[in-house]
């Protein structure tokens, strides 16, 4: 089961940053789509909970040198 998970960094300044988080975050077991906006340091995720976790997804961002945590809505 895909469920969707936003993540937010406020270091994303440049489009620079994009493909290496998104690059990162595509190689973990269970995402099938990541996509980052710097313009708003949005980081969409589809992916399978039972397979990459909310804490595998940030881990991975913040392996690429970006911090990054849960969107709050």
């Amino acid at each position: 089961m895909t469920q969707k998970t936003i993540l937010r960094s406020d270091e994303l300044s440049c489009p620079s940053c994009v493909p290496k988080i998104e690059k990162a975050l595509n190689a973990l077991p269970g995402v099938e789509k990541a996509q980052v906006r710097f313009n708003t340091g949005k980081i969409e995720i589809e992916h399978d909970p039972a397979q990459s976790s909310v804490e595998a997804l940030v881990d991975a961002v913040r392996g690429t040198g970006y911090e990054a945590q849960p969107a709050a809505f």
